[in-house]
């Protein structure tokens, strides 16, 4: 019997509206200064090898680039992926799951995960959080970004996988973002943001080690 893995719906569903997110969000950051904030403090004292993971397409790995960093992006959905290289050429990315990374023990000097530990099943962020150590060097820093919002009323069955809510996980609509939503009778993303005043008052959070 194959084993199933709990990631295979969050690749299936990124993989299919890859082209549609990336038109969305991949210009977020002009509207995000505290995002811009943490990650100019992260790049101005982080040596070496920078591993963005969960890069989506690559707008994070690629601002890391810009402020010098050697930084290189990682993501679990394979047209995540070719979208990312297609628009930042310069930049390296690869398909990978942070929970059993392709990256050698001790070679890193950061990591960056921006919004995507919130697709992990609470059973594997401790997996995923055993191998941040194992690439890093002694030395390396942790920059995490995460939604702290209650749970937005449901709207409709979601395209893209819903973000699991820690320590444990609740079946709530995903705080802090316009979702992909799709009708039961069409076959078809269909992609609307949420009201304003839900997409303004949801807070973020970042962690730094």
């Amino acid at each position: 019997m194959r084993r199933v893995d709990p990631l295979d719906a969050t690749r299936t569903s990124y993989d299919a509206v890859a082209e549609t997110y990336a038109e969305l969000f991949g210009d977020e950051l002009a509207g995000k200064p505290l995002d811009r904030a943490v990650l100019a403090a992260f790049a101005e004292t982080v040596s070496g090898p920078v591993a963005d993971l969960g890069c989506g397409p690559g707008h994070v790995t690629a601002h890391l680039h810009g402020l010098g960093c050697q930084a290189f992006g990682v993501d679990l959905s394979a047209a995540m992926v070719a979208v990312a290289r297609r628009a930042y050429p310069a930049v390296s990315f690869s398909q990978g799951d942070m929970t059993q990374l392709d990256i050698t023990s001790g070679s890193l000097g950061g990591i960056v995960a921006f919004y995507s530990i919130i697709h992990l099943p609470p059973e594997l962020l401790p997996v995923a959080l055993a191998e941040f150590a194992r690439v890093l060097a002694p030395a390396g820093q942790v920059m995490l970004a995460f939604q702290t919002a209650p749970a937005l009323p449901r709207l409709a069955p979601t395209t893209v996988r819903r973000p699991h809510r820690h320590p444990a996980h609740r079946d709530d609509e995903p705080p802090a973002r316009r979702v992909a939503r799709r009708p039961a009778a069409s076959p078809t993303p269909s992609w609307q943001p949420l009201p304003a005043p839900c997409t303004a008052c949801i807070p973020p959070a970042y962690l730094r080690a």
